[in-house]
């Protein structure tokens, strides 16, 4: 018997359609990895069943389940896009209800995004969820796995909880996150030694394909590490946040959370030490603002530097575009074996991208900031997003031509989602605007996905502008050109075939066939 089994549910076909087969990243499950070492650094004991590397069906994770005998079931339910993690409730819910007709007696509790957003709804609509974590969860966890007999009843004084008690949704008083402080004791690192294999160590998780410079023999073994936990800023499209929650609204909105916590320089070292040690080079920063404070990240940067001095580290992290304009800043950046930064430019229409981002630029000259970072020997991915508020088919246009012209070896695009936890999720609510009926509408490439629309442009349409620019994009002369000087032919090759998988999307099928 063990104190906990932490799950990572399977959903990637669901979410990804057909890119799930060979396109789509399989990441290493963060928040699975930082509560399993926070538990058994007291002395818990635990394991983590992810479904999604398995490629486990509900049935074979079920007789894994058994196997384990735990006393608590906790789902843990992020996605990989960290503002994302609706979209993996599908998989976790399916998974949970196969559980209980199974008449699996363990209680099971959902941590994540979605939850941490919607506690209350979503124990008024999953009956198969017997309670969740309304924020990351630490010491609640840790209260719970201390009960002799975990019971809804025994539970009913812990903090940061929710579930129903006679009949009707209960939330117990917010629970504290964990300091910063306390954040080297109580979140020690990451259990990458419970993780599941083939042959080697993360030999089960790959990149995002332009991560591996669009070459599959290198984007595995992969893992993903965050630094820090959470941002300052309060973007009002992004839920990341969340994990911070210090209050019981019934909504959840990320922004009235905005809080940065981190790891020591010294401490998160270590972490990349064991990775590299067992020949991981392919790695991804998770943190959202990895190059926001020098405090952490300039001795940080100069301890992987020391790694990397072979140049063979692989990494990737995200970056605000208005701090890494100083080239003695990417100088380090590239040495520390970041080879590419992703940068949030959402918009080529100054507007609509400062008036979204609530305070998070500066007024940057975009062209001349990816110009020194490609300078200084990085490739950018970079982000961009159709469909935010004050969007419309010329400032669409305007984004995708701006997009064309700064021919980043990296391009992503979204359709603007109202996620649950987002400002806009709840702006949306207030102004009764149609939103997904289902998780996987929350998705950006499932068939079900729903968008936001905007005031000139219906939500299928912006789908549709997105979809055509995401082929249009990567079948550009120019784009394919840059691609074959850096990385070959094969790279190339690799980008036509991801080209000839075309999503499938209902609300435009549905628009077609009305018409």
């Amino acid at each position: 018997m063990i104190d906990v089994l932490f799950i990572t549910p399977n959903n990637s076909k669901g979410i990804y359609q057909k890119l799930s087969n060979n396109f789509s990243a399989i990441e290493t499950p963060t928040w699975s990895l930082l509560l399993a070492e926070s538990c058994r650094s007291i002395g818990f004991k635990v394991a983590i069943l992810d479904t999604t590397a398995e490629q486990l069906s509900d049935e074979e994770a079920y007789q894994k389940i058994l196997n384990y005998n735990p006393r608590l079931l906790c789902f843990v339910v992020y996605g990989q896009n960290v503002n994302a993690g609706t979209t993996s409730m599908s998989g976790a819910v399916r998974l949970s209800n196969f559980l209980k007709k199974k008449k699996v007696t363990t209680l099971i509790s959902f941590v994540g995004s979605h939850v941490q957003s919607l506690p209350i709804q979503t124990i008024k609509d999953e009956e198969s969820i017997d309670f969740v974590f309304t924020n990351e969860g630490v010491y609640s966890l840790r209260e719970i796995l201390s009960l002799k007999k975990i019971t809804l009843e025994k539970i009913e004084n812990i903090k940061g909880l929710c579930f129903l008690k006679n009949g009707k949704p209960f939330m117990t008083p917010p629970q504290i996150t964990v300091p910063q402080s306390k954040m080297d004791i109580d979140l020690p690192g990451y259990a990458w030694d419970l993780l599941p294999f083939r042959s080697k160590p993360l030999d089960l998780y790959r990149s995002p394909m332009w991560h591996a410079e669009y070459d599959d023999s290198k984007r595995t073994p992969y893992a993903a590490i965050q630094t820090s936990l959470g941002c300052q800023f309060k973007c009002s499209f992004c839920m990341i946040n969340l994990i911070n929650r210090n209050n019981n609204d019934e909504i959840g909105v990320a922004s009235d959370y905005s809080n940065m916590r981190f790891w020591s320089p010294d401490f998160i070292i270590k972490e990349f030490e064991k990775l590299i040690n067992m020949g991981v080079k392919t790695i991804r920063i998770v943190d959202e603002m990895f190059l926001l404070n020098p405090k952490y990240y300039v001795p940080l940067c100069e301890k992987l530097a020391e790694l990397n001095k072979d140049d063979t580290l692989r990494m990737w992290s995200y970056s605000r575009i208005d701090t890494v304009k100083r080239p003695e800043i990417l100088k380090l950046v590239r040495k520390a074996g970041i080879k590419w930064l992703c940068l949030g430019i959402e918009s080529g229409n100054k507007k609509v991208r400062l008036e979204v981002a609530k305070g998070k630029f500066e007024d940057v000259d975009v062209k001349d900031v990816i110009k020194k970072v490609h300078e200084a020997g990085i490739d950018v991915m970079a982000n961009y997003i159709f469909g935010l508020p004050g969007d419309d088919k010329k400032t669409i246009q305007k984004t995708f031509d701006l997009s064309l012209e700064l021919c980043t070896a990296g391009w992503n695009t979204y359709a603007a989602m109202a996620l649950p936890g987002s400002l806009l999720y709840k702006n949306a609510i207030e102004k009764n605007i149609e939103l997904p009926s289902n998780y996987e509408g929350y998705s950006f490439h499932s068939y079900e996905t729903v968008p936001l629309p905007t005031e000139k442009l219906k939500a299928y349409e912006i789908l549709k502008l997105r979809d055509e620019a995401f082929i249009k994009y990567h079948t550009d002369k120019n784009f394919l050109n840059l691609i074959e000087k850096k990385f070959g032919r094969e790279a190339v090759n690799n980008i036509l075939n991801m080209t000839k998988i075309k999503l499938n999307r209902k609300i435009i099928e549905e628009h077609i066939n009305a018409n």
